[in-house]
């Protein structure tokens, strides 16, 4: 696979940080906003672009259509709505995807978008998909994807631009098919980019900003010090032990030789410059049963971000302070969960109970990182909150060796909750997990940050459970009264990321982060 013309994310990392100006644009949740027709204006671009398919640079043309708001207010989240990918591929492209039995193809887009606000800029990927297309005999052919993207939330009152970036086009034979091991076949994923005689470069839209409520111009608000903190035992400015994420031993190769499900993008989820992807374990306490349940490693696919200056803040002439936000999701055969995992308990310390669980992320997963990096030696500490939506569903369920029918719907009402240090920027029910890094110049990380891993921390309360039961026998009382509760220690350990459009892999000289198959080379051991 090709890289795009776009920078390394390192090297991006590296420059578009020291670039980057107070009005910071923030990308939140994955939830389209709402407006009536009356206050939206709709996009229609047409870009021509150029996609590097195997036998050469084809020129394509992109339609990106999608309703923005008329304007937007500082500190209040909208997301585009109705947005479609329709990428033009002329008959020279079609005729190298013909086959002797292939008759219709299907897409997946990763369309990068730039978002600025004054000086400050931050890349939001819109991900689509579109239904199975027939394919010519001759001549052109039309592939229309659409999705969700990520909402956009103004942090000052300058004006937010939209630019259309690189594209990276996944293209599948035939109707969508769930072999039940992760695999799809089909043609390498192609990158596209925008070509240089772009009208506006590819500008899309232009939002005007207005003031909005008092204080939302501030910098994003943090936990103050010696404040609560979803550490167990420890408040945030505490140092947390031990070199980021112990590994395993593992080789290059597909992930089935390695016992581990595969962790990889495709053509339906293509990635883009900024894309990782990590395998996470760890273990997690359940208090009642004076136990602790072992979590497999899971697949987390990540759309990468870029390191910004802190809104508002004052400058600080002692040190460097940066901040990233981050979106990452759970992947297991296609859905966002964890592969499913036994746990065994002895309930009322005699009678073994083995449910088999899995844990549903139901909304999306963020990751907010800090840094600061000391002027006089160069001495840097990171801390990152992942914060993420997760239902457990218990799937099957046995007490002393006899199966009880728990029915497909056995779950918690709710989403698992930990203490947020930030509820007014953070609302909702979710989990808090919270790793901290400190690195001096010339040595390696001890503790966690997103790109090399390591341990990450918190507690929840775990729901009462619903659904559980088929016919007149309830078993919703017996998983709760046995599991649910607080004080539940979680203890989740992430491996170092792979990038893959920019692999490194494994050599006497280089620690490998990517496989051969660009999945992530390490795999995490669980740390209790």
């Amino acid at each position: 696979m090709r890289a795009p013309r776009t920078a390394t994310p390192r090297s991006r990392r590296a420059r578009a940080s020291l670039t980057s100006a107070a009005a910071f644009v923030v990308l939140a949740a994955l939830v389209p906003a709402t407006a009536s027709a009356a206050d939206t204006q709709e996009v229609d671009a047409a870009l021509p672009y150029v996609c590097a398919f195997p036998s050469g640079p084809v020129p394509a043309t992109v339609r990106i259509s999608a309703e923005f708001p008329q304007r937007a207010r500082a500190g209040e989240a909208f997301s585009p709505a109705g947005v479609t990918t329709a990428v033009e591929l002329p008959a020279e492209a079609v005729a190298g995807l013909a086959g002797s039995d292939v008759t219709e193809v299907r897409a997946g887009t990763a369309l990068a978008v730039a978002v600025a606000q004054d000086a400050a800029t931050a890349t939001a990927i819109w991900r689509g998909g579109s239904d199975p297309v027939p394919l010519p005999a001759s001549g052109p052919l039309t592939l229309t994807a659409t999705g969700d993207v990520p909402s956009v939330t103004g942090r000052g009152d300058g004006d937010l631009t939209f630019t259309a970036g690189d594209l990276a086009l996944g293209l599948t034979p035939g109707p969508a098919e769930d072999s039940g091991d992760g695999e799809v076949t089909g043609v390498p994923a192609v990158d596209c980019a925008l070509a240089e005689d772009a009208p506006d470069e590819g500008l899309l839209v232009t939002v005007p900003a207005v003031p909005g409520p008092p204080g939302t111009s501030g910098p994003p608000s943090a936990p103050a010090p010696g404040g609560p903190s979803p550490v167990p035992g420890g408040g945030s400015r505490e140092r947390q032990e031990g070199r980021s994420g112990e590994t395993a031993e593992s080789v290059p190769g597909a992930a089935a030789d390695r016992d581990v499900p595969p962790c990889r993008y495709d053509e339906d989820n293509p990635p883009t410059p900024l894309s990782l992807n990590a395998y996470v374990t760890g273990y997690a306490n359940v208090r009642k049963q004076k136990a602790a349940s072992y979590l497999p490693p899971s697949c987390v696919l990540i759309d990468g971000g870029e390191f910004q200056f802190p809104v508002d803040e004052p400058f600080d002439p002692e040190q460097l302070v940066m901040v990233l936000t981050t979106y990452g999701e759970f992947s297991h055969q296609g859905r966002p969960e964890t592969p499913p995992y036994d746990s065994t308990f002895l309930s009322l310390d005699f009678t073994p109970v083995k449910a088999t669980m899995v844990l549903k992320q139901t909304g999306p997963m963020r990751i907010d990182a800090r840094m600061t990096m000391r002027y006089s030696d160069l001495f840097t500490t990171t801390e990152t909150y992942v914060r993420v939506p997760l239902v457990a569903q218990v799937t099957a369920l046995e007490v002393n060796g006899v199966p009880l029918d728990v029915g497909p719907s056995c779950r918690t009402e709710e989403s698992l909750t930990s203490v947020e240090p930030d509820p007014a920027k953070h609302p909702g029910d979710h989990v808090v997990l919270y790793g901290k890094a400190e690195q001096a110049i010339g040595e390696d990380v001890v503790g966690y940050t997103l790109l090399t891993g390591g341990p990450l921390a918190g507690e929840v309360t775990i729901p009462a459970f619903t659904g559980c039961g088929t016919g007149r026998e309830d078993l919703d009382r017996l998983l709760t009264a046995s599991v649910s509760g607080p004080g539940n220690h979680i203890k989740q350990v992430q491996g170092q990321t792979c990038t893959p459009l920019v692999p490194v892999f494994e050599t006497p000289e280089t620690r490998g982060q990517c496989t051969e198959d660009l999945q992530p080379f390490q795999i995490p051991v669980a740390e209790r």
